[in-house]
């Protein structure tokens, strides 16, 4: 597990944008969406990435099971 902290402020910072990494945080876990092709740009579906995740990922058709396909690059402190 990845022992990397964000607070929401630097994982605003990684946003898919001008070369950043796409990061989301869901349910604490701070996911790297970069290399995923539906979320080039950093932006999936209306969600942007940089953000907490966790409420809009449960109205997802796909549901919190693409998790385990993701690298988990830290934990979201509050």
């Amino acid at each position: 597990m990845a022992n990397k902290t964000f607070t929401v402020e630097e994982l605003s910072q990684f946003n898919g944008q001008n070369g950043q990494p796409a990061y989301v945080a869901i349910d604490g876990n701070v996911y790297d969406m970069t290399n995923v092709e539906a979320w080039q740009g950093g932006q999936h579906h209306g969600n942007v990435a940089g953000k907490n995740l966790s409420a809009a990922i449960l109205k997802s058709p796909h549901g919190k099971g693409v998790l385990t396909k993701l690298p988990l690059v830290g934990q979201l402190t509050e």
